[in-house]
Formats: C-alpha cells, sequence, structure tokens
C-alpha cells in the first residue's frame, strides 16, 4: 500500500495522507510514519499518552529502528475534551523526538492538530506556522486523496468504530449455508485427514481464482466448502501463504467478505487469516480488529494470540512476508506430497 503513496512534500500532504496510511481519520492519537530512503514504509498509531512515559516512546523508535528507518514523521492529534488532563502536542512530540533521535531517526516533520487546527512545532517562520495554527486542509479536494482514489483505493473510515464495522459479522446468515459450512469440518482424527486437507486447499486456490477474474462468492458451496475446511489447522497454515504481491487485492476482498459471512465457531482461522493480509498491507489497526473478531470467537486460538504479539512487538511487515513466503512450501508439501 505505501509503495503508491504520493511524496509528501508539504505538512498539508502529510495531514491528508494519515487517514489512508491508518484506514480512519484519527482522533485522541500519536501517529508516526516510517520513511526509508525516501518512501513511506510504515506508519503507526497510539492512543495520545496522558504522561511522559520515556519506555513508550522509546519503544515506538525502536519500531521504526527494526523497519530500517532513517527519518520520521509526526503528527499530535490533541485530545479536545479535558485538555487539561493531558501533555500538549509539543511536549508530547519532544519526547517522541528524543526518542527518534537515541535512535540515528531524522525528524522530517512534527505537527500538533488540535480542533480544527494545526501547527508545525519545529518550523520557525511564524508566517508560515503562526502560534494559532492554520485551518486544516479540505481533506477531499486534497491532492493525496485525489491520488489515492485514482488508484483505486476506498476513502478512508471516519472513525475506529466504523473500521470494525467495516469486517463486523453480516446478520441473518441462513441456517442453510450454516449446515453447509459444517458439513465441510475437519476432525483432527479423521481416517481420511489428508484428503480433507487436499480437498481444503484445491478449495482455497478455486475460490481465489474467482475474486481473481471478478465474480467473487459467485459458488456458494465453494464458499462453503473453504470456510468449513479452514477449521484444519494445515488447510489454515496453506491458505495463510497462498497470495502474492500481485493477488493480494482479490485475496484481501476474498478473505474479508468470508470474515463478515463465517458462522460463528468458523471466524477465528479466516480473521487471522484476513488479519495478516491487512498487516501485510499496512493497515495495522484493521489488522488487530480482525484479531479481535478471530479471539471473541475463540479467546484461545493460538494463530491469533501469537499474530498480535508480532503486531505489537513491531514486526515490519517485510519481515512478516518473509517468514510467511518460506513456510508455504513445506505446508504445500506436508498436504499435496503426504503418502
Amino acid at each position: 500500500m505505501f509503495a503508491d503513496m504520493t511524496t509528501l512534500t508539504s505538512p498539508h500532504d502529510l495531514l491528508a495522507a494519515i487517514p489512508f496510511l491508518i484506514g480512519y481519520h484519527p482522533s485522541d492519537s500519536l501517529v508516526l510514519v516510517a520513511i526509508k530512503e525516501g518512501a513511506v514504509s510504515m506508519a503507526m498509531r497510539v492512543d495520545y499518552p496522558q504522561n511522559e512515559n520515556t519506555a513508550a516512546y522509546d519503544l515506538l523508535a525502536h519500531h521504526l529502528k527494526l523497519d530500517g528507518a532513517d527519518a520520521a514523521l509526526m503528527i499530535a492529534y490533541v485530545p479536545s475534551d479535558k485538555p487539561e488532563l493531558y501533555e500538549t502536542g509539543a511536549e508530547v512530540l519532544g519526547y517522541l523526538a528524543i526518542s527518534l533521535l537515541k535512535n540515528s531517526i531524522e525528524i522530517r516533520e512534527s505537527i500538533e492538530v488540535i480542533g480544527n487546527r494545526w501547527r508545525s512545532v519545529i518550523c520557525e517562520d511564524i508566517a508560515c506556522c503562526p502560534p494559532e495554527g492554520n485551518s486544516l486542509p479540505d481533506f477531499e479536494s486534497s491532492r493525496v486523496a485525489a491520488e489515492q482514489v485514482m488508484q483505486g483505493r476506498s476513502l478512508p473510515f471516519i472513525d475506529v468504530s466504523k473500521l470494525a464495522d467495516s469486517i463486523a459479522a453480516m446478520p441473518n446468515i441462513g441456517a442453510e449455508f450454516i449446515a453447509q459450512v459444517e458439513s465441510y469440518f475437519v476432525h483432527e482424527d479423521a481416517p481420511d485427514l489428508n484428503e480433507k486437507q487436499r480437498d481444503g486447499a484445491t478449495a482455497v486456490v478455486d475460490l481465489g481464482q474467482l475474486y481473481e477474474a471478478g465474480r467473487g462468492n459467485s459458488d456458494p458451496d465453494l464458499v462453503a466448502q473453504v470456510i468449513g475446511r479452514l477449521s484444519d489447522i494445515q488447510v489454515r497454515d496453506y491458505a495463510l501463504g497462498i497470495h502474492s504481491e500481485e493477488t493480494l487485492d482479490a485475496y484481501w476482498a476474498m478473505w474479508k467478505e468470508l470474515l463478515r459471512i463465517a458462522p460463528v465457531g468458523y471466524v477465528a482461522p479466516i480473521a487471522s487469516i484476513f488479519a495478516a493480509v491487512a498487516y501485510e498491507s499496512g493497515q495495522g489497526a484493521l489488522a488487530h480488529k480482525a484479531l479481535d473478531r478471530a479471539l471473541i470467537d475463540n479467546p484461545g486460538y493460538s494463530l491469533a494470540l501469537l499474530l498480535r504479539r508480532v503486531f505489537s512487538a513491531g514486526w515490519p511487515a517485510s519481515a512478516f512476508i518473509q517468514m510467511r513466503e518460506q513456510l508455504h512450501p513445506k505446508v504445500k508439501a506436508a498436504i499435496f506430497e503426504a503418502i
């Protein structure tokens, strides 16, 4: 996702880019954008800090260091409700700047947003950045928004609750469809386990090809087959590694749609796979919301718990992709080459 982000040449560009980078319009937030070799490589958003916590700021800087960032852009969205309970934007940005500089990460921009006004705390030109700040630019008419929409991106959600709603369960999943899904459930002690695993892995490929061809869920039985067979860990792990950079958009659409229609008890595998796809696409907030759905469906689901730790540790998406690509041939061999 970040590779096609326009060059951020001004504070207006940066402010317009943030909702696309994190998936929604933030508030009460601290947002950190990593720059590596002149391009945006990662964006992180955390709740606005209530006090000075050096360890927390150092952890954010560490995440950027792991990503190989050489520069950063920072934006503090100061809470408008009871601002006296919080540090000022300039103070929060100052604490973060210290941690970044300790890690040899250059500060390219540092912006404080209060209400509908913004100012750069590192700009000393009063004509450019007066103490009272400037009005926030109109988002939908911005150059960044126009470029992103022309590239096929949807407009960001208005807030994080709408982001979560975008992957919420669809109401009134029919009893007949649920029965279809359940008919494809894989018991781990099934005598024909490997046959069912091959059946499931093949179904994932077949459904993916339908989405690549723009035919989506035109085969309801195949959809039910994929959802049901993902109850098997080997099929799930195969599905986790099946997409490539070229097919990412198709599989994004596929896993998102299946996540919304999966019956209770079948959500966790799909939500975990979609979380991985979202994380690789730079949508960290959406990835965590997907993991929320996985853990509501199955609080002890090991893959969701593992991904939560990986994402929270700030693993670069590139490292996660490499790990997934290395694992996939082994899973494929275990399914299709088993005797």
